[in-house]
């Protein structure tokens, strides 16, 4: 998956490993449907993290069956621009141990609820490809 996005200033002071704290400037969720009704759906958020460091991952507060990865952390990139790739089937595997061939969902997400805290986020053009 390919995207590139903005963020004008990060959120601070959230511990991102609590409900509290899961909120993110910039959020693209990416779902696997599993079972009836999507009930064991499984979810990688590539994120703006506050607190995780770049190229780092962790489960969920809320569910088990969601993994973050920040792909971007604090003030680094802050303004400008950046694009990312990332082999989404390569993720699914390595955070879950499943091998997922289909993707059901993208969504994307500005996120401060659990903080209240205020963001701004931009979203570029978002596409698979094969390499």
């Amino acid at each position: 998956m390919n995207w590139s996005w903005k963020v004008t200033h990060p959120l601070s002071g959230l511990d991102e490993n609590a409900k509290t704290g899961d909120d993110f400037a910039a959020r693209i969720y990416v779902v696997s449907e599993k079972g009836i009704m999507g009930m064991n759906s499984l979810s990688i958020n590539y994120v703006w993290a506050s607190k995780h460091s770049a190229g780092s991952h962790w489960t969920s507060p809320f569910t088990k069956q969601v993994r973050l990865v920040a792909v971007n952390s604090g003030s680094n990139g802050l303004n400008t621009w950046v694009s990312h790739k990332r082999n989404v089937r390569s993720d699914l595997r390595e955070l879950f141990g499943q091998d997922i061939t289909s993707i059901d969902a993208v969504a994307l997400m500005t996120d401060t609820d659990n903080s209240g805290q205020r963001a701004t986020a931009y979203y570029g053009d978002i596409w698979f490809g094969a390499e």
